[in-house]
């Protein structure tokens, strides 16, 4: 992601703490790739998707798994670094969101035909949007939108509230991000309040939001 919201990148010990947390899940047996599985099911086999601000490549690798062409970007080197040593078949990008064009530019020569964009499908999961620098939303959202292929799709999911945010409250509403987008070129197609597909209720302190870029 971009410069986040407090200041910061996360540390390797976030990046110990993120992963061990679904791997935990995991055990449980709970399902930890509702991103993946959302996402690929709007899109054809072989679809070029953007994990953008991926950590350490969780959505983006079961992506790949599932037959899309998949790269991942981040601005902080340890958490991709965790993600090159699960996984060689995603393109990761060290780069700022805000930035993503010059990032995607310097890939270019050496990324997987097709995987340096542009893109039929940009996923923001993981809180990445509420998470950006203050005062950054609606240019990361423009640069989301630019390098998306027309008629592509950005999906974002994230908390509305302190109980679903690493933050004491939202910094923005729905009705905000929408503005955002619309001031991208993307309308809004359709929004759930979980990656499992629930619909979306004003009361639900989660959304998950699909974006068409006009």
């Amino acid at each position: 992601m971009t410069g986040t919201r407090g200041g910061g990148a996360p540390s390797v010990a976030v990046g110990d703490r993120y992963d061990e947390r679904f791997a935990s899940l995991a055990a449980s047996g709970l399902d930890i790739h509702g991103e993946a599985s959302f996402c690929a099911a709007l899109v054809p086999a072989g679809a070029r998707i953007l994990d953008a601000g991926c950590g350490t490549g969780r959505v983006a690798i079961r992506l790949a798994e599932l037959g899309c062409s998949c790269t991942g970007v981040d601005v902080d080197p340890s958490m991709l670094a965790r993600a090159k040593a699960v996984s060689g078949e995603v393109t990761w990008i060290l780069g700022d969101l805000a930035n993503l064009p010059a990032a995607l530019a310097d890939q270019g020569a050496t990324a997987p035909a097709g995987r340096a964009g542009p893109f039929d499908l940009v996923v923001a999961a993981g809180n990445v949007i509420p998470l950006l620098a203050e005062g950054t939303e609606a240019h990361v959202l423009r640069v989301l939108a630019g390098v998306l292929r027309p008629g592509g799709l950005l999906v974002a999911g994230f908390g509305l509230d302190g109980a679903h945010l690493p933050l004491p409250e939202a910094p923005f509403g729905l009705a905000e991000y929408d503005r955002w987008c619309a001031g991208a070129g993307l309308t809004l197609e359709r929004r759930f309040a979980t990656w499992d597909g629930a619909p979306d209720r004003p009361e639900d302190g989660y959304a998950v939001s699909v974006h068409r870029r006009d």
